[in-house]
């Protein structure tokens, strides 16, 4: 007789191991916390030193723009877990119409997710470009080199999300049969969806809100 078998006969529970590639990210995650961590230690100790120019260049801030783009990062995690909800129940294609977004699978919920985080790395670029203009430049002084080490920063791991979406979608038409394998893959891109969007939310009070 097996060992399963035996357990079975004896009446046993068998224990679940979490999934490593779950384990992994969180982890890897972990590893993110600390480096971030580091950059609001740069933010600060740069601002204790200089709080008159921090007084002067946080005033050509647009805080309603960065308001906005912030909103539509925030609600992009809802879009996201609402994929992976799809992904869970293992639909990968709407059900229904296009526009009746009960019947939505998980490929419609990362494609709205994928936009709107497109949308936030684009008006980021943007007001970039309007800084710059203003003479506010990475080289232009402290204030700068902090603005833009950190949300620089930010804004690489948003691509790389948004690069990891493109590849969930990829493989949600490619395979033949959604399994449990893709289904743990939505799940992975959506920790970190979540952990990216938690960071913008405290760089936002930091260099927006607590000017």
């Amino acid at each position: 007789m097996t060992t399963a078998a035996l357990n079975r006969s004896l009446g046993a529970q068998s224990v679940q191991r979490p999934n490593i590639v779950a384990v992994g990210t969180i982890v890897w995650l972990g590893s993110e916390v600390m480096f971030f961590a580091g950059l609001f230690a740069i933010y600060f100790t740069l601002k204790s030193t200089s709080p008159g120019l921090w007084a002067e260049q946080t005033e050509k801030l647009n805080v309603p723009f960065a308001t906005t783009i912030t909103i539509i990062l925030v609600l992009s995690s809802v879009t996201c877990q609402f994929g992976v909800f799809a992904a869970e129940r293992m639909q990968v294609h709407r059900t229904g119409k296009l526009f009746d977004m009960r019947k939505w699978g998980m490929t419609e919920w990362f494609f709205l997710t994928y936009s709107m985080g497109a949308v936030f790395v684009t008006g980021q670029v943007f007001e970039y470009a309007t800084l710059v203009s203003e003479h506010v430049s990475m080289s232009s002084d402290s204030y700068g080199s902090a603005f833009y080490i950190t949300t620089g920063f930010h804004g690489l791991h948003v691509a790389g999300g948004l690069i990891a979406f493109l590849l969930v979608l990829g493989r949600g038409f490619a395979v033949k049969k959604f399994g449990h394998k893709e289904a743990t893959t939505a799940i992975v891109v959506s920790y970190y969806w979540h952990f990216v969007d938690v960071v913008w939310i405290g760089l936002f009070l930091i260099i927006y809100v607590l000017k």
